[in-house]
């Protein structure tokens, strides 16, 4: 394997595969943070040329952490589904993304082979892409996953109701979750962020918004996003949990700074499969986001898109209801501005659809990084447009206990509208009886919280 490329009578010489990867890689902040960026174009220039013609084998025999001291590593090389790794081992990276951009490749295919790619060769693959080239496979790789309802079908697109409270006050949560409701959002999941990590506080969010999708006969599922542990403790008293939710990681360190590891996460999934009210079969939540590993110093000299696609080779293992990377939310540190925002969000989508999961985006950003308003709804319409499961939303797209800026109530319906989309058809239908959406347009009760009792 020669891990070198010659341009204009330079060579370029790369120590490994790791390296190779890294400087492939789309200029990011976070890998120039972290020093493993390209010098120059060129030089990433050299490191694409070098990696369209590593094959998929070598990859999966060079794992940017090794296997003796990663369980990620570990997790991934031993649920490898070898008959689908056999079909396309052989194959270049180069070769590879040919093959997913041939218009007689469709989703159904890519789905046959989505247990035998590594996250590594997924980050490749991403790596020699375009943006348009990244909404081209995304858009053909549909996931479906069930639980309350059903997620992830051609032409539709769903939606995170966001009602969070920065005293977690249960009042003002389900005034935000009813306003969402009216607007047609929350097909995806009514999902909370609490300000108090409590089980106590936990089971009582979640027996509220039990209460309102009961009492109002909604077809979808509720969460608080708590720490697992935490969660798990609230399933002991008795909370109506509809999705059980982690942060992820890409590596085992990454992981630990996070409070969890993959024995602890079989635990829990294993206890929300007993104890859930949810239909099923997939009943867990995973946020991930480039540049987590980074911000805990867990990186290793990888680069932050072969880390993130590591995340979702460890959330695959659960067989997630719902996956997103929250793109912008860590920071112009390791995302600088819309142009590495946007892109980070197609390879996101583009590298959880290709290995199997269910992905939907955080379209967001910190106020102190370089991205406006603008940029940011043309990036809910390219995800749209790329086959995104779900998106966020929130009153008027600004989370008043968090503080960013992501995807508001109204953006849903307006995307919905531009692309032709609609929500899971469990919920469409939903929305159609109570007189919220008509077809393809709003309904007479539209934006009226009093039709959610």
């Amino acid at each position: 394997m020669r891990l070198a490329s010659t341009i204009r009578g330079v060579t370029y010489s790369f120590r490994s595969i790791k390296e190779v990867l890294a400087k492939a890689n789309s200029h990011k902040s976070g890998d120039v943070l972290a020093g493993v960026a390209a010098r120059d174009a060129v030089e990433r220039v050299a490191a694409r040329a070098v990696l369209a013609d590593v094959t998929l084998e070598e990859l999966r025999n060079n794992p940017v952490l090794p296997y003796e001291t990663d369980e990620i590593t570990r997790l991934v090389e031993d649920d490898l589904h070898e008959p689908s790794y056999a079909a396309i081992k052989h194959l270049t990276v180069g070769q590879f993304r040919e093959w997913l951009l041939e218009t007689s490749t469709t989703g159904e295919l890519m789905r046959s082979i989505s247990r035998g790619l590594t996250p590594e060769m997924a980050a490749a693959t991403c790596k020699l892409m375009s943006n348009m080239d990244l909404m081209t496979v995304g858009a053909k790789a549909q996931v479906v996953v069930r639980a309350n309802n059903t997620l992830g079908l051609p032409g539709r697109m769903s939606s995170r109701i966001q009602p969070n409270h920065p005293t977690d006050d249960v009042q003002g949560i389900l005034i935000s979750a009813r306003e969402g409701l009216s607007y047609g959002c929350g097909d995806a999941v009514i999902g909370v962020n609490p300000a108090t990590d409590t089980a106590e506080s936990t089971r009582d969010i979640l027996m509220a918004l039990d209460e309102v999708t009961r009492k109002n006969r909604i077809p979808t599922q509720n969460c608080v996003l708590s720490h697992v542990t935490v969660q798990m403790a609230a399933l002991d008293l008795g909370a109506p949990m509809g999705l059980m939710f982690q942060s992820l990681s890409g590596t085992q360190t990454g992981n630990e700074a996070f409070g969890i590891s993959v024995s602890l996460m079989d635990e829990a999934w294993a206890k929300m499969k007993e104890m859930t009210p949810t239909k099923g079969p997939n009943v867990m939540y995973f946020e991930t986001g480039q540049g987590s590993e980074l911000s805990s110093d867990a990186h290793h000299g990888a680069d932050q898109v072969t880390l993130e696609a590591r995340c979702y080779g460890f959330a695959r293992r659960y067989d997630p209801f719902l996956v997103n990377t929250v793109v912008g939310f860590i920071g112009p540190e390791y995302l600088e501005d819309g142009a590495q925002i946007t892109r980070a969000a197609l390879e996101d989508h583009f590298m959880g659809k290709l290995l199997g999961i269910p992905m939907g985006c955080d379209a967001c950003f910190t106020y102190h990084a370089r991205m406006g308003q603008d940029e940011l709804e043309c990036l809910k319409v390219l995800l749209g447009s790329a086959g995104v499961a779900f998106l966020m939303s929130l009153p008027v797209g600004d989370d008043i206990m968090l503080n960013y800026q992501s995807t508001s109530f109204h953006d849903i319906p307006s995307v919905r509208g531009l692309l032709g989309k609609r929500p899971t058809p469990e919920f469409d239908a939903w929305l159609s009886e109570m007189g919220i959406w008509d077809g393809g347009k709003p309904g007479p009760r539209f934006g009226d919280q009093t039709v959610i009792r």
